[in-house]
C-alpha cells in the first residue's frame, strides 16, 4: 500500500443568497349568460376559500366586467383550481369557464 496522500476535491460550501420564487398566475373566472350567480359564489367560496362577502364581490366583478380574479397562485395550484372549477361546472351543468394567466 502506498503512502501517497489522497487527492480529495474541494467541496463548494458557499451558499446562494438568491432564491428565485416560482412565477405566480392569476386564476380568472369568465362571465357567461347561463351560470347562476349563486353557483359562482359557491365555487369562489369552496375552491378559493373566500368569505361570502368577498365571493359576492368577485362574482359581481365577473358579472359586470366579463372577467374577475379569484386569486394568485403558483402554476400547479392555479392549474388545479382551474380544473376544479371546470369539474364542478360540468357536474352542475353550467358552462362556467376559468383560466389562468401570468401575474
Amino acid at each position: 500500500m502506498s503512502n501517497k496522500p489522497l487527492d480529495i476535491p474541494e467541496i463548494d460550501t458557499t451558499t446562494r443568497d438568491e432564491i428565485k420564487e416560482p412565477p405566480l398566475y392569476k386564476v380568472l373566472l369568465h362571465n357567461d349568460d347561463y351560470t347562476t350567480m349563486d353557483f359562482v359564489v359557491m365555487v369562489i367560496e369552496t375552491v378559493f376559500h373566500k368569505s361570502p362577502s368577498e365571493a359576492t364581490r368577485i362574482m359581481l366583478n365577473v358579472h359586470r366586467n366579463g372577467i374577475g380574479v379569484c386569486g394568485v397562485y403558483p402554476a400547479e395550484i392555479a392549474e388545479t383550481k382551474v380544473n376544479t372549477v371546470h369539474s364542478l361546472a360540468v357536474e352542475a351543468g353550467f358552462p362556467l369557464k376559468a383560466s389562468m394567466e401570468k401575474a
